[in-house]
């Protein structure tokens, strides 16, 4: 069985439909969930999934290599579910095609530095896009650029705002996010 560990920053919903997903498997499972955000919504949902969650500093991650030696012992897999930090490249060294975001837009369009939640959905609709969706992705050392694992699409319409799209956009998530993870994973196995 393998070992996933989960970075989050924010609500937590992608990470508690991650862990709830893989306690019904004999794929993977959470080991821990790794959080930058003291004040995170994750940390509660973490709790109440009876799962660990460690919050970490800039310092733990980004100067020191407690993150990295943590990750060596606990993960075969990361995922990225609402992580807004840039992983160090001694991370994706460590982990080459081991670490799995996820972006709600259609890569390439509305990536990189700055383009997370609303910010894309406003964007979106900026554009008068006609339709939007998520991008599973390997982590690479640059936000957004790493290889496209899966996208899933969704219309839009005049009547969208920022707001149902971003419901169009979770909903896609809760859909394949978990489902995802696990065909990368089993790939790798065999």
């Amino acid at each position: 069985m393998k070992r996933i560990v989960i970075f989050a920053s924010g609500s937590g919903t992608n990470a508690e439909n991650i862990i709830k997903f893989f306690n019904h498997t004999k794929t993977a499972k959470v080991t821990q969930v790794l959080c930058n955000n003291e004040h995170a919504k994750v940390l509660e949902r973490c709790k109440s999934l009876h799962t660990n969650c460690l919050h970490f500093t800039r310092e733990d991650f980004f100067t020191s290599d407690k993150i990295l030696n943590l990750l060596k012992e606990q993960a075969d897999f990361i995922i990225l579910a609402g992580f807004l930090w840039k992983i160090p490249q001694k991370i994706v060294d460590a982990f080459p095609n081991k670490i799995i975001n996820i972006h709600p837009a259609l890569l390439p369009k509305y990536g990189g530095k700055g383009m997370y939640g609303m910010n894309v959905h406003k964007a979106v609709k900026e554009n008068k896009e006609e339709e939007t969706g998520i991008t599973i992705h390997y982590v690479n050392a640059n936000y957004d650029e790493g290889a496209i694992i899966f996208q899933a699409k969704t219309a839009l319409n005049d009547a969208d705002t920022p707001e149902t799209i971003a419901k169009k956009i979770h909903f896609l998530e809760q859909e394949y996010f978990p489902r995802i993870i696990e065909s990368v994973i089993l790939e790798v196995n065999e």
